[in-house]
Order: structure tokens, then C-alpha cells, then sequence
């Protein structure tokens, strides 16, 4: 197996953090630890689908990653090595997230 390669890494990322939606998930992921889809379809004004599509995104960029399941809870998290990186990208979305719509 070859090692991934760095550039495509990078673009995986800032495509990830290009969407308000996924920089959101992030920073709530970043301020109250691991949480459940359904926890952070709570916590945002969008459908559970909606976040499932977007933590999908965020972790094939290399950005979370499940947590460790407990019972029927299988939270996600953010990569520990990111965090400080994910703090700074996420300083200005400090307001919440409303839909364009």
C-alpha cells in the first residue's frame, strides 16, 4: 500500500473546510468533544442525512474519525493532530450557522 499522497491530502482538506456547514460541525466537534450524528443534527438547523453526508466528508479529508462506540452511541471525533489547525480555520464561524435558503 503506497503512502497517500500529500497533495491530494491537501486538497481533501481545504475542500472539506470549504463548505460553512462542514467548518460548523468542526468547530461544535472541537468545543463539546465527541458527539453522534443525531447529537449534531440537534445542535444544527440541518437533517441528520445532511450531517452523516458532511462527517463523511470530513473524515475521508483525514479531519475526524469515530469515536470509540459505546452501546448504540457511536460518536465522531476530531483528529487530535488537527485540533489546533481546526481551532484557527473555525475562529470565525463563532456565529451560529443559518441556512441560506
Amino acid at each position: 500500500m503506497r503512502p497517500p499522497d500529500p497533495d491530494r491530502q491537501a486538497v481533501a482538506v481545504f475542500a472539506a473546510l470549504t463548505d460553512p456547514i462542514r467548518r460548523a460541525l468542526l468547530d461544535e466537534l472541537a468545543r463539546a468533544g465527541p458527539a453522534t450524528v443525531t447529537e449534531l443534527a440537534r445542535r444544527l438547523p440541518i437533517s441528520r442525512q445532511a450531517v452523516a453526508k458532511h462527517l463523511g466528508q470530513l473524515a475521508e479529508a483525514g479531519l475526524i474519525s469515530p469515536g470509540e462506540p459505546t452501546g448504540r452511541r457511536h460518536p465522531y471525533r476530531l483528529e487530535p493532530a488537527l485540533s489546533v489547525m481546526v481551532e484557527m480555520v473555525c475562529l470565525d464561524t463563532s456565529a451560529p450557522y443559518t441556512s441560506a435558503r
